[in-house]
């Protein structure tokens, strides 16, 4: 563990001379440093980090929480399902369709389907921290996104489990599905009427006594909604969404980062492990095809979201790019592949195609302002990936 912080943070302190985002930097310690490359192997089975690469989601997902306030969410409800549903029908029907385009069966075109249809939360907030846009108007908007996602993500992958497993039973994929929609309700439920509550038992003067009750509160609400059938993710979620509008919101924003900083660092190494190269070549053009297919519907989602919520060409730049990389539910669907005993092609064509685009999400993120250039309406932004002054100017802010 100590080596792959000192790994991460080594090719992060280089990269960050020449102006790489820290994400793929993170994962590419992972490739070098895992078995599937020759040289040094610091970890030889990636599930001995899988605890702490999964606590690493958490806190990403609880910051986000933190910083997407219950009044945003109930003043941008319908923007936030009309933005959401159109990214999901732009990019897992155009999943879908590659999937049976590829020819490489019915099941396996239903699990590319999620596999390009929906963005990594996990990257996603990194993005947006690192470049210092979470107070950026288009943010909103994309964690609206972010959250219908997870939503939808709970309904399909109850659907999708009796499919690969063989299973003939539309009453057990219903009955999972109520589960994880009722448990889903419930968490929305709490955040709107119990915050005052949670509040009042969560409040202390005592940073210490704060800090182990809300990552107490993250990780065993995250623990219970996976054991519901919800994304751990979006339970940590909808807790850092309640304790956000607390009195005690702006000192937890700030014990959180520490502990999200390091974690996350060792989610991405962790997710590096599980990358063998050398699978690689032999699913290279599809590959390459899906990436082109996704950045494609990416654009069009952007500019579809941007003209629901009334902005310009740059904030549709920044929607369409930072949402763009794809991460942890991809390899949790090539874990669901492996075990069904699909194509055998499916497992090395996610892990290509989800390692190029995490490094090239970031890096995309990170120069909206060529894509902004050509979008509709588009014009010569006052700052890389800022749509007015205002923003350009907190964009130079040094984030923490």
């Amino acid at each position: 563990m100590g080596g792959a912080f000192l790994a991460a943070a080594l090719l992060a302190r280089l990269g960050s001379r020449i102006e790489l985002p820290t994400i793929p930097l993170f994962i590419l310690a992972g490739i070098l440093l895992g078995p599937h490359t020759p040289g040094i192997v610091l970890v030889s089975d990636p599930h001995d980090l899988e605890m702490l690469s999964a606590l690493g989601l958490v806190l990403l997902l609880f910051y986000l929480g933190l910083e997407f306030h219950l009044d945003d969410l109930r003043a941008g409800g319908r923007k936030m399902a009309l933005a959401g549903g159109a990214y999901l029908t732009l990019n897992v029907g155009a999943g879908l369709g590659f999937g049976f385009a590829l020819g490489w069966g019915t099941s396996e075109a239903l699990v590319l389907a999620g596999v390009l249809g929906i963005s990594s939360s996990a990257i996603v907030t990194k993005v947006l921290v690192d470049l210092g846009r979470i107070g950026n108007p288009e943010t909103k908007p994309i964690l609206g996104i972010i959250v219908v996602e997870d939503i939808f993500l709970a309904l399909y992958l109850a659907a999708l489990q009796p499919i690969l497993s063989g299973a003939d039973s539309l009453r057990a994929a219903l009955l999972d599905g109520g589960k994880a929609f009722g448990f889903l309700l419930l968490l929305a439920l709490a955040a709107r009427f119990g915050t005052k509550v949670v509040g009042r038992l969560i409040d202390t003067k005592d940073d210490e006594l704060l800090v182990i009750s809300f990552l107490g509160a993250a990780v065993f609400v995250a623990g219970v909604s996976e054991w519901f059938g919800v994304a751990d993710a979006i339970g940590a979620f909808m807790v850092g969404l309640m304790l956000g509008s607390t009195s005690s919101g702006g000192r937890i924003r700030k014990l959180v980062h520490p502990l999200r900083d390091a974690f996350g660092a060792i989610f991405f190494f962790a997710f590096g492990l599980s990358i063998n190269p050398g699978d690689l070549p032999t699913v290279l053009w599809p590959v390459l095809a899906a990436v082109a297919v996704t950045l494609v519907m990416n654009v069009l989602a952007g500019l579809v979201a941007a003209r629901i919520n009334g902005f310009g060409a740059g904030p549709a730049a920044n929607i369409s790019t930072t949402l763009l990389a794809r991460g942890e539910f991809a390899l949790i669907l090539a874990t669901m592949a492996a075990g069904a005993a699909l194509d055998a092609r499916l497992a090395p064509f996610i892990a290509g195609y989800v390692l190029v685009l995490a490094v090239l999400g970031p890096l995309a993120a990170g120069r909206s302002h060529w894509l902004a250039r050509v979008l509709p309406g588009g014009r010569a932004p006052t700052a890389a990936g800022g749509s007015d002054g205002a923003v350009a100017a907190r964009e130079k802010e040094p984030v923490s």
